[in-house]
Formats: C-alpha cells, structure tokens, sequence
C-alpha cells in the first residue's frame, strides 16, 4: 500500500510593506554613497531572482563603479579638472540613474508573478495523485467528416437543330355534377319562362281576333 505522496509548500512572499522598506534602504544606500555602492541593489536583486542575467548585470556594474574610482583617483586634487575625472563621474551617475529604474521594476515584477503566479515552473505533483490532462491539445480541433448532399439531376440540354417535342399539356377537367345541375336548372327556368312569353302572347292575339269580329 503506497500513502499520498507529500506536496511540498509553496514558498509566499515577504509582506508588502518589508519589500518597500527594503527597496526604499537600498536605493538610498546607492545615493548617498553617489554611486559608490550602486552594485549593492544588483547584488540584491541576484540573490532574489537567481537569473544568470542579474548576476552578470551585477558583475558589469561592479567593474565600472572600480573603472570610475580608478578614474576619479588619477585627479591632482580634491576638485576635478580632468576629463578623465569627468568620464569617472559620469558613469558613476549614469549607472546610479539606470540601476535604480531596473532594480525596482524588476523586483517589483519578480515579486509580483511569484505572489499572484505564472512566474517559474510549475511544482511536479506528488505522487499518487493523478495528473490533470487537457481534453484537447491546443491548437487542435476536432473536425466531424461530412458527407455532401446529394445534387438534384438536371436534365441535359437539347443539341442545336434537333426537334424539341412541346410539352404535355394536361387534359381539361370535366365540370362537376353540381355545376351540371345548376347549368340544368337555369336552363329549365328559361324554358319556363319562355313558354309563359309564349302562351301570353297567343293570348294576346286570340283576343285581338275575337275583337275583329
């Protein structure tokens, strides 16, 4: 019998407020030092993230706050005439400004993907519980064949010059037996109405001769 295997925990952040402190302590430090202890942050930040990226950013920067001690050192006297003192100064100050703006947009940034997720690998899960399998892999749809529907016949077209014969024409429907019957009683009632006409006027002309007399 195997138990459940043991889930290791996932390591929080600092609070917020500890993190501001000590990025705020940090760029101060860089300050007040004017540049002298930029390298300061960087080392921070390397021992944070632990990229291959800040750890030689810090190298870098180490090797130029010595370039420019060395250059500022080669000054005669406290005030600085030369150019090289002015070179030494300047990348004192430039890398003191530039530092800053990456030391806290990537720690801000490292500390915001590892608190709310999707910085780093993913913890392999312990063992005995199964693992979550997607039910389609991206970027792949399932597609169902269709069939296409059958077409309707079209009838070929006549060749030119042959004879096309004329369309069958359906026979006239006989009227029905009730419009028969009234056909018949219209005509019954003109007949009747005709021999009244009829039967009137040889009244008529009986009379007329019996008035001649």
């Amino acid at each position: 019998m195997h138990g459940h295997g043991y889930v290791q925990p996932v390591k929080q952040p600092p609070p917020t407020a500890w993190l501001v402190l000590l990025r705020v302590l940090f760029v101060v430090i860089s300050i007040l030092s004017l540049g002298f202890l930029t390298w300061t942050m960087l080392l921070r930040l390397a021992l944070v993230t632990r990229k291959s990226l800040d750890w030689g950013l810090f190298v870098a920067v180490l090797a130029i706050d010595a370039l420019a001690m060395v250059l500022l050192g080669t000054e005669p006297g406290e005030e600085i005439h030369t150019a090289g003192g002015w070179t030494g100064l300047g990348l004192l100050l430039g890398t003191l400004v530039v530092v800053i703006a990456y030391y806290l947009s990537a720690d801000i940034r490292h500390f915001h993907q590892l608190r709310y997720g999707g910085y780093g690998p993913r913890p392999a899960p312990a063992y005995g519980y199964p693992q979550p399998t997607a039910p389609y892999p991206a970027g792949t749809a399932t597609t169902v064949p269709r069939t296409p529907a059958a077409a309707a016949p079209v009838p070929p077209a006549p060749a030119a010059g042959v004879p096309v014969p004329p369309a069958h024409t359906p026979p006239p429907q006989r009227p029905a037996p009730a419009r028969i019957d009234q056909v018949r009683a219209e005509l019954d009632e003109l007949s009747e109405l005709l021999r009244r006409q009829d039967g009137r006027q040889d009244g008529r002309q009986d009379g007329d001769r019996e008035g001649g007399r």
